[in-house]
């Protein structure tokens, strides 16, 4: 998705992610491989089902120091914005 890509409520995203029907570690793991592809201060939008994730990216930011900008679930669906540091 281009940087141009506004969600609904939030800033726009250079790259987006969509890790739904996966458990962890595998969301995890593929938002690891995406971030580090990408330039620093670029925002990652990603979209995932499993409910862990919120404390899952929650932490992973704290332990890797990039910025998670937001975090949402709508009907099943848990997205989240992460800046890289």
């Amino acid at each position: 998705m281009s940087a141009d890509k506004e969600l609904r409520s939030g800033p726009a995203f250079d790259v987006e992610l969509d890790v739904r029907q996966l458990a962890c570690p595998l969301p995890i793991l593929r938002t690891k491989k995406s971030l580090s592809q990408m330039n620093s201060a670029a925002v990652l939008h990603i979209i995932a089902t499993d409910p862990g994730s919120i404390k899952d990216f929650e932490m992973f930011c704290r332990q890797t120091g990039n910025e998670l900008l937001s975090s949402e679930e709508k009907n099943g669906e848990y997205c989240f914005l992460i800046r890289r540091r």
